[in-house]
């Protein structure tokens, strides 16, 4: 039993982290001189521009940093709710608000990745004076890392829900 929760807790932290990872660095969009995400475009690798009021289609990338800050929020927190009821359930009792929340996180990385798969192409024709550069890239690290998280996420939602607790 030991074994399995020291693998749960790795896996849910392994889970945090690349929702971190893949909210903060700056590689969701590269190519030979630059790299994107949904903070800034950086040309050269010197030459940076903050995502702003001035981006056009800016409620849509608005939309995404707000999802994937949302589900960093939501599975840090479903691992706080994880450790309080380890010590709280009583024996047999299943970690349901664990698995809500940690299957919010996942909701939250699945739609901001979508929206920003959906959109990119729109969102870099609207802001061509920026992506002007950026035409030939392809998804990066960050992106990839995103739609993993989603996967971590669902499966480590699916673990609570279907775990109870034991001695």
């Amino acid at each position: 039993m030991l074994v399995l929760l020291a693998f749960i807790i790795v896996f849910h932290i392994t889970s945090a982290a690349l929702l971190f990872i893949a909210t903060i660095d700056n590689a969701w969009w590269v190519g030979e001189e630059f790299f994107a995400d949904v903070w800034r475009i950086c040309v050269n690798n010197t030459n940076c521009t903050e995502i702003g009021e001035s981006f056009n289609a800016y409620p849509t990338m608005q939309a995404v940093q707000a999802t994937m800050i949302l589900s960093t929020i939501l599975c840090c927190i479903a691992f706080l709710i994880f450790l309080l009821q380890l010590f709280r359930l009583k024996q047999g009792e299943r970690f349901v608000l664990t698995s809500i929340i940690q299957l919010l996180s996942c909701l939250c990385v699945m739609i901001a990745a979508s929206i920003y798969t959906d959109q990119r192409q729109s969102l870099h024709e609207q802001n061509s004076d920026l992506y002007a550069q950026t035409s030939q890239g392809a998804y990066g690290y960050s992106f990839i890392l995103a739609w993993v998280a989603f996967a971590f996420t669902f499966i480590s939602g699916l673990m609570y829900l279907i775990l109870r607790k034991r001695k």
